[in-house]
């Protein structure tokens, strides 16, 4: 019987730290002189599970700062206006990657496949490495997704070789298929072991669910560049009939509060999140579900005319961005909106709501909703309450409008925040849902693939799903059937694909001498999908019916969708001084769409250009490109 080493720990020591780039593989000395003989691989998987979790100081950074705001899951500049922080890319790609979660995974894989050929290994441990496999090709995708070219064999050896994008979609395709053919069904992991697999316990049946999905999810992803392969790789997956159906199958990690990989990706407190642009202009109108219908009768009088679009203040809102609410404050609450946003985002100045988050607690903004917005160009001061409204703007440089906008510079307690419920580490992040198996079958399936179902009854049913999370299944049947336009000229109904049309007039007050007045409104024209003449297609309605339901878990995935197709319409940032970051976008081209006015990727860490500076040169020279944010990876769109 082999010396168990049981505290994870000492396992951390074992496969610890990496120092350098260039040597991938260095191994710190235990005290204990720990060898692999000792080492429980199943303590190995879970290091590497809780901690793609992320932890407090890498969550900020990746899945707030970089993916959030690249899918435009909150109000931010940054990477959204093209900017990366070299320090924050080093921290996830190296703290992340090099020296926990590839290299713990990594060892559970080879560790365990040695014992089971030289017949050492107990009969479960065969499913903890193909299990484990699974996981790898997970946080590959999640390290290619950002950065592009990665070494397959997952940083394994001493200067490892990379491959190119399209080389690790076909490894990672070819892994899970191989691994998910081999859990053997009958055989579960020792229940004494089954706390070491945060997800399913080791269950077998969920992990092959999970399997297939994932390549599901990875087949599609490359279905704009690689069509045949695709098309394959997805039917073979749905073939099995495996995968993630039911909520009881949601691949999800249960939170807690502190300060290490399983504490809230969404808690710390001075990161804002509060509503953007891009999914305003998504939630207003879709569906048709009035917020009278929604709210108790103390929010009534808030509520606006279907035909208003806001408080005018062009001298402190940017006009220069195709937003199609640029330049207006809403003063009150929208006639009609999607049914999730109340759930996702809650009210300014709403204390007594459950959904109220106070953070920063150590500030009073969350809870102060009186704004002072600064005269500009010899006008007065406009003072504004907040209380009850349901505003925002694009991100951007707003120039001196910025300034003078006391709301922009705040924005915490002036704009929707980001419900309590996903700031308190009392949650579970949901890393692949039900609902996101049921879009990836209606795409599936518009495009002619054998499914199994239709487009329709599979939008439906992820539609259903997303309702069911949130609780708001009393608004499905008439969501359905809604024939209304949001504010990008996109409706719910399935069956309902007639455009829009152009324009439509709305309401407005002037927010500085209170006149009133009327405005042609613009539906935006979303030029990186099919020259933006379609607003109100099938493929449109499944995306964003995808995008809504992925707010907030999985944000990386909406920045995936938008690369590769363009969808749903997101708003170029406002340029009252150019972005130096996004050189493409300037004041004659921002009303309509170009994929260089959105990131594209994460450029490499410094770390790994000074520290392996051949290796670097290789994954650049396999990018097809500039290492920079503005290069499109090989299945996104390219122009």
């Amino acid at each position: 019987m082999k010396n168990i080493i049981t505290k994870i720990g000492i396992s951390l020591t074992l496969i610890t730290s990496v120092t350098s780039c260039s040597k991938f593989d260095e191994i710190n000395v235990d005290p204990l002189k720990v060898n692999e003989d000792q080492v429980q691989i199943e303590y190995l998987f879970n290091n590497a599970l809780i901690g793609a979790q992320q932890d407090p100081h890498i969550a900020e950074r990746a899945f707030v700062i970089y993916w959030k705001t690249a899918a435009r899951q909150h109000l931010s500049s940054g990477l959204a206006a093209g900017t990366a922080n070299d320090g924050y890319s080093s921290d996830y790609w190296g703290r992340g990657y090099l020296s926990q979660w590839l290299t713990n995974i990594n060892k559970a894989v080879s560790i365990g496949q040695s014992r089971i050929d030289d017949g050492t290994a107990e009969e479960h441990i065969n499913n903890v490495v193909q299990i484990s496999r699974i996981w790898r090709v997970y946080l590959l995708s999640e390290a290619t997704d950002n950065f592009g070219p990665i070494p397959v064999e997952g940083f394994q050896g001493d200067n490892p070789q990379y491959n190119t994008v399209q080389e690790v979609y076909y490894y990672m395709l070819a892994e899970l298929k191989d691994a998910v053919s081999k859990i053997q069904s009958d055989v579960t992991v020792p229940s004494d072991y089954a706390k070491f697999d945060n997800a399913y316990e080791f269950n077998p049946l969920q992990w092959m669910k999970y399997g297939n999905s994932l390549r599901m999810r990875l087949a599609m992803r490359i279905a704009e560049v690689d069509h045949s392969k695709a098309q394959s790789e997805f039917e073979d997956a749905v073939a099995s009939g495996q995968f993630i159906k039911d909520a009881a199958d949601v691949f999800s990690i249960q939170e807690r509060p502190g300060w290490d990989p399983l504490s809230g990706v969404m808690s710390r407190e001075w990161n804002g999140q509060v509503l953007s642009a891009t999914l305003n202009n998504i939630y207003l109108g879709l569906g048709g579900i009035t917020s009278k219908e929604q709210l108790s009768a103390s929010y009534h009088n808030y509520i606006k005319p279907a035909n208003y679009i806001g408080m005018r203040l062009l001298n402190h809102y940017s006009q220069m961005t195709n937003d199609p609410s640029a330049g207006y404050f809403f003063d009150g609450l929208p006639n009609s909106i999607d049914p999730r946003a109340y759930k996702t985002f809650f009210i300014p100045g709403d204390k007594s709501s459950s959904q109220f988050s106070n953070f920063p607690s150590y500030t009073d903004d969350a809870q102060i909703t009186t704004v002072t917005m600064k005269k500009v160009n010899g006008g007065a001061d406009v003072n504004l309450d907040t209380k009850n409204t349901w505003s925002t703007m694009a991100p951007g440089d707003f120039g001196a409008k910025g300034s003078a906008n006391e709301i922009r510079s705040i924005q915490i307690g002036k704009i929707p925040g980001l419900a309590r419920s996903f700031r308190t580490s009392e949650n579970k992040r949901i890393f692949f849902a039900n609902w996101e198996a049921y879009f990836l079958l209606a795409e599936a399936s518009l495009r002619g693939w054998n499914t199994q179902t239709t487009a329709q009854a599979a939008y439906e049913e992820g539609i259903k799903a997303n309702f069911e999370y949130w609780g708001v299944s009393e608004y499905l049947t008439a969501y359905l059937s809604s024939t209304d336009y949001n504010r990008v000229g996109t409706s719910v109904s399935f069956t309902h694909t007639t455009e829009p049309g152009s324009q439509y007039t709305m309401n407005y007050v002037d927010g500085y001498d209170k006149s009133k007045g009327t405005v042609e409104v613009q539906y935006p024209t979303n030029t990186i999908y099919k020259n933006g003449k379609v607003r109100n297609d099938a493929l449109t309605k499944i995306i964003t019916q995808k995008y809504i339901a992925n707010m907030p878990w999985l944000p990386l995935e909406a920045w995936n969708d938008h690369r590769r197709l363009g969808l749903p319409f997101f708003e170029n940032p406002a340029i009252e001084n150019p972005l130096p970051n996004l050189p493409d976008l300037n004041e004659g081209n921002f009303m309509t769409n170009n994929i260089t006015f959105f990131p594209q990727r994460l450029p490499y860490p410094s770390t790994f250009r000074e520290g392996s500076p051949d290796r670097y040169a290789e994954a650049v020279g396999l990018l097809g490109g500039p290492d920079r944010v503005s290069t499109p990876l090989w299945w996104a769109k390219q122009n």
